[in-house]
Formats: structure tokens, sequence, C-alpha cells
């Protein structure tokens, strides 16, 4: 049978018992897992004290599920006005001082509690003023080391802190108490489990890979301290195209490469030969649009060739790689902080965290900052986009009207020979004639299309015209995006 023992302070195991097992052996048993001598333990069961040595549990009335107090002999101190009902009973004395009374109201049970409160009283209140969150976070925050250990070793309970809602703070630091608490009672149940049981064996097994990889993390943090900090990634300033870009220096890729943005934004997509696309692997799959065989990079006061493969969804918006640096023997001086060019001996300093773009930064707002960056340049594009739709449908529109084109002739003798003149040339509809659709055909437009807007705008040619040329350019604009 299956008999669980708890003690005043708070500490549960369970026991795996024969009923006919003495009380002086099952006190043997709770003195390995309590580290209490057996003569200084005393057992309490439905309130009364388990007395005889030799008896089993099984006549002491114990039964499969049941639960043992047990506390530690105390010598009694002498007291003043000591009731007979608490001398007279067998056994040792119970200190309950550690049980924590809520208190109460007035009455004669608060004024007893307050009576005896003395040192074995306060060192509870003690403790429950360190489990408070309040108490924790101001401890925290008083305390820059332990803050900083804090951010690095756990960061969720970290984060709670910083946002100075003690609410989050609470129930984090809470989920990770019972957390905890859910760990310690597995590994007692494990502890008091059968050491040949499967699961029991591969609990043990964790147990013991988790404490040596604690043991070398610590040795870690003494030997090398630096080994758990971050550094910053390798960026240069160049130019391309005239235009400023900051490249990533990567050694360990293959090929030299540019996103698509970048490239539309340097005015190089003109040059991608689209014969060179496919799929580009390493840590994941993008894909290649094609390559630009060469292109003029400034870097410093030297210019130097490159090829580009440009990549279609591209976080940084240039990779110098093995190639370029083999091609221009390129060094990468750790110790003055520079890459060397050995074609040329030009020199060039990495980029400092603040210099670095958006999605490289350690402490940027990271994929947000990137998103409002691409957000606000797509927004520019398309602003510049709708100012030459709009220039453009002026000029057309200019252009119409001075040009006058035979569809305003044929318009005027339409309205001034009536049904005759209709019948001649063949009239489609009522407000326009054949020979204007055949002027919108002859411009390369398809004849429904030109059908459908001469009625939109009610047979005005030049409108239609204009209106036409617009859309065919924003919906190029749109397939090049």
């Amino acid at each position: 049978m299956k008999v669980t023992v708890a003690t005043l302070s708070d500490t549960v195991f369970t026991l795996d018992v024969s009923p006919d097992m003495e009380l002086e052996n099952f006190k043997a048993l709770c003195e390995a897992e309590s580290s209490i001598a057996v003569l200084e333990i005393v057992l309490l069961f439905n309130g009364q004290p388990l007395v005889g040595e030799s008896l089993s549990m099984g006549a002491l009335g114990v039964a499969d599920g049941d639960m043992i107090m047990m506390d530690r002999k105390r010598a009694s101190a002498p007291r003043r006005a000591a009731p007979a009902s608490q001398t007279a009973g067998g056994g040792g004395m119970f200190d309950f001082s550690q049980i924590q009374v809520p208190g109460g109201g007035g009455g004669g049970s608060g004024a007893a509690a307050s009576a005896s409160s003395g040192a074995g009283s306060s060192r509870p209140r003690a403790t429950a003023d360190q489990e408070d969150p309040a108490t924790i976070r101001d401890m925290l925050r008083a305390n820059p080391d332990q803050l900083a250990m804090l951010k690095q070793n756990n960061p969720r309970l970290s984060e709670a802190l910083e946002s100075g809602d003690l609410d989050k703070f609470s129930l984090v630091l809470k989920e990770q108490q019972d957390a905890r608490m859910e760990r310690e009672r597995l590994r007692i149940r494990m502890l008091n489990a059968d050491p040949f049981d499967l699961e029991t064996q591969k609990m043990i097994q964790q147990e013991i890979e988790q404490k040596n990889i604690d043991a070398n993390m610590e040795l870690a943090m003494e030997a090398s301290p630096e080994s758990f900090g971050t550094v910053i990634m390798l960026y240069i300033n160049c130019t391309v195209n005239g235009h400023n870009v900051k490249a990533f220096v990567d050694s360990g890729a293959q090929a030299t490469i540019m996103s698509q943005a970048a490239a539309e934004r340097c005015g190089i997509m003109r040059l991608v030969d689209q014969r060179w696309a496919g799929i580009a692997k390493g840590v994941g799959t993008q894909k290649i649009i094609g390559r630009v065989h060469m292109a003029q990079i400034q870097i410093e006061s030297d210019y130097l060739t490159s090829s580009f493969s440009i990549l279609e969804d591209q976080p940084m918006d240039m990779l110098l790689g093995l190639d370029m640096l083999k091609k221009h023997q390129c060094t990468i001086d750790l110790k003055r902080n520079c890459l060397v060019f050995g074609t040329n001996g030009t020199e060039t300093t990495f980029l400092s965290e603040a210099d670095l773009p958006l999605c490289a930064r350690l402490s940027g707002s990271g994929k947000e900052g990137e998103k409002e960056e691409e957000a606000a340049l797509k927004a520019s594009v398309q602003d510049s986009a709708n100012l030459e739709d709009k220039q453009l449908t002026e000029a057309l529109a200019r252009s119409a009207t001075e040009t006058k084109m035979d569809t305003s002739e044929s318009k005027s003798e339409a309205s001034g020979s009536g049904e005759a003149s209709t019948a001649e040339t063949g009239s489609v509809g009522t407000d326009f004639k054949e020979t204007d659709v055949a002027n919108l055909m002859a411009m390369g437009f398809p004849r429904e299309a030109c059908i459908t807007e001469l009625r939109k705008v009610g047979g005005d040619v030049n409108l239609a015209i204009a209106n036409m040329f617009a859309r065919s350019l924003s919906e190029k604009f749109n397939q090049k995006k």
C-alpha cells in the first residue's frame, strides 16, 4: 500500500509499504527520506500520535492512500500557565509555529497568536514577504547584477519585469514557480518508484544529463564568460550605380547576391539575365530571379566590378560572397576591424551596430522596423508612379487636342448629316462612329476595349485615348512590381 507522509515544512513524499511493516521500520524509512533521526520522529495519524514500535501499520489503522503527519521532537520550553490538556497526552510535543494562521478580526485566538509571536513565528512571516511578487520585483530592480542575469537566463520574466505591470509579472512568476514545483513532484515520484521501470530509467537519465549540462554551463561561465555574449555581423558601406547600399560580408556564401528591392532601387533590374533563374539553397530556399553579369561597385574611393544573383525575397540588400572576396583577394582583419582588398590596397571599416540596417541590429526593432522601412519605400515608389501616370495622361491629352485627329472631323460631319451619314460610316453606337473605333484600334488597343471606353466617356475620342494609355501604363507598372 502507498502511504503519504507530510511535514509541517511542506515536504511531502510517498512510501510504498506493507500492512505488516512494523512502526519502527516505517520510521526508519521516514528517516531515509527526511534526514531526521528515528528517535526524534513523531508521527501523527488522524490527530493522534502513533505509539507502539512493535505494532504493524495495519494494526495501527493505516490503510492504502492515507496521510501521516511527521514532525521532529523538540524540548518543551517552560510555560507560565500551561493547561493540563497540553501535558496529559503521551508522545512528543509538536511545534506548530511553522503553520501560518490568517489574522482574525479580534477574539481570543487573535490575542493568543499575537502573544506567542516570537522568533519562531517571525520566520514564516519573512518567508511570506520574500515570496510576494512585489517584494521579488523590488529586490531584482535593486540589484543590477541579478537583473542582468535574469535578462540572459529568463528573458520572459525579465520582459514582464521591465513592462512595469505587476499583474503580468505575478502571472509569469506564478507559472514558473508552479512548473518548478511540478518538476520537483516528478522527481520525488521518480525516487519513490520502481528503479527498474522503463519510464523511471528515462527520468533518471534525463536528470543526470541535465545536471551534467548545468555543470558544464557553470564551468563555461566561470572560465570564458565572453562566450555568452552576442556579436554583430560584418557590414560595410558601398555604392552601386550611385545608390548607397550596406553590404553584408559573408565568407561562407558562395556567390554575391542582391535583393530585388535593392536592384530596383539601384536601377540595375534592366540588366538581369533571367536565363540564370533558379533556386538558392542554404539555411533556407529562395527564388533567384536572374543574374547581373557585371556591375560596378564603389568602395571608399575605388571602383570594383562584380556580378550579382538577384533574389526575389531577401531581407538584406546586398551580400558580398566568396566569389567577390576571392576575386579581389580580400582579407577580413578582425584585429583592426576592417576589410582589406588585396588587388588595390583599399581598406574599409566594418560598421558599428548603430549604423547597421534594421534587420541586422541586436537591439533594434527587428522585423517590425524592417516592415516599416519597406512600407515607406513602397509608398514612395507608388507616389512617384502615380505622379508619372498623371503627367503622362496630361501630356497625351494635350497632344491629342493639338492634333485633333480625323475623329473630330468625322464626329462633326456625323452631327450634321444625320441618319444617312450614320449608315454610310457604319456606326456602332449613338455617340461615336466606326471610324473612331478604327483609329483607336490602329494604336494597338483591342476592339472591345475601344468600344467600352468610348461608351464610358460619351464618344470623346481624345479622352478615351488618354484613359487607355494611362491604364496600359499602370498595368505594366503593376506587373513589374
